[in-house]
């Protein structure tokens, strides 16, 4: 433990989309700060407490606590109600840190920490939101414009006044202008690698290919998204299924925003019920559910379409995968291609033309994947290590 580091320290993190048990507040930020057992930590966030269950509270109680600040759909007049949760929060619980997981909180922390001394914050940047909202079309016209250029000022303002800033990707330090005017010392990239469940024993070695006469077994997981490619992780395993020995299976698992694409994809679940699987999709599903998908799983597919808001980031999922030893078939994404390439953990599909099945059934019988076993850089204990020495520059 640092000399300097206090005797009680309190931390709040806070988001507002992303639920209580989100595997990077509390999967990562959380179960590294209550490494240290004078650690007192707060996670608020969208009322859901499923992960809190289980092992996180019978480890770590009673220094951890999960708070709700917003329940129902994105677009509703309770993610303003939300603010007023989460100024309250920060009135009751006195915290002598905050680690700000949404840029819609920033204003708050920021007359927070005006109306106080000794107020410190970190921002932890998880995506380039003004980037996102001017590219993916969510919004249109002036409203557009406006979001993103109100993200961006506030962001830049937060940055200057915050005690760091944390990345989730390393290209935001090139892509995010206010970045260059912060003393290097004062952002830190801590990227989404993998951290362990409470329990989980990792694999040692990867799961082999099935033998000929049994399913080869695909996933898709996370966001479900046209951009994400979830039309043609269905299409690949379409093409797949008349070329391997015993056909192919797809489980999509994860979270689906838009009701009409979700409206269309149980269309297409219901007519291919055999060997097509979702789910989740109105609902979030927890993390133990995807990793638990992962361990039943032969290939994990990254078939993200090119997108500027995608094209220099490395998804968590790329980590996940990795992890556990799953290998992995990808877009052609330079930037996934050479952590796939360096442990020798998948093949790129170019998924936006028809695949030759066959010929991609004789690559993957001839791969030997993870030669070197699985990689300890997907894993999250270095990105930790990272976090404590910004935490003890602080104290």
């Amino acid at each position: 433990m640092s000399a300097s580091f206090p005797s009680s320290f309190v931390v709040l993190l806070a988001s507002v989309l992303k639920p209580v048990d989100d595997t990077r507040m509390l999967g990562k930020f959380a179960h590294t700060l209550l490494e240290r057992p004078t650690s007192q930590v707060f996670v608020a966030g969208r009322s859901s407490f499923d992960g809190l269950e289980h092992h996180w509270v019978q480890n770590y109680f009673p220094r951890l606590a999960a708070h709700g600040i917003f329940w129902g759909s994105r677009l509703s007049m309770a993610r303003l109600r939300a603010q007023g949760h989460y100024w309250r929060l920060l009135r009751v619980l006195k915290p002598d840190l905050v680690i700000v997981h949404a840029p819609e909180l920033l204003p708050l922390t920021l007359l927070w920490q005006a109306l106080g001394t000794g107020r410190k914050f970190l921002y932890d940047i998880r995506e380039n939101y003004a980037l996102n909202v001017s590219t993916q079309h969510v919004y249109q016209g002036l409203t557009r414009r406006w979001l993103a250029a109100g993200l961006r000022w506030v962001e830049g303002l937060a940055a200057r006044r915050a005690a760091g800033v944390i990345l989730a990707e390393e290209s935001y330090a090139v892509e995010l202008p206010f970045l260059a005017e912060l003393p290097p010392g004062r952002v830190q990239v801590l990227e989404n690698k993998y951290q362990p469940q409470p329990g989980e024993a990792l694999r040692r070695q990867p799961l082999p290919l099935p033998p000929p006469g049994e399913p080869l077994r695909l996933l898709y997981s996370g966001t479900i998204s046209e951009l994400n490619g979830v039309w043609e992780a269905i299409a690949l395993t379409q093409e797949l299924r008349q070329a391997w020995p015993g056909g192919a299976q797809l489980t999509i698992i994860g979270f689906c925003q838009q009701p009409a694409l979700l409206r269309q994809l149980q269309g297409k679940v219901m007519a291919n019920a055999d060997w097509l699987t979702l789910r989740g999709g109105r609902l979030p599903v927890s993390h133990a559910e995807i990793v638990a998908e992962i361990g039943r799983s032969h290939l994990g597919l990254l078939p993200y379409r090119p997108h500027p808001s995608t094209e220099r980031c490395r998804p968590t999922k790329l980590f996940e995968y990795l992890a556990h030893g799953l290998p992995v078939l990808s877009t052609p994404n330079p930037l996934w291609l050479e952590v796939l390439q360096k442990h020798g953990a998948g093949l790129p599909v170019d998924f936006s033309q028809p695949t030759d099945a066959a010929a991609l059934v004789a690559r993957l019988k001839a791969a030997n994947f993870y030669p070197n076993g699985i990689p300890a850089e997907a894993l999250w204990a270095g990105e930790g290590k990272k976090l404590w020495l910004l935490l003890d520059s602080l104290v």
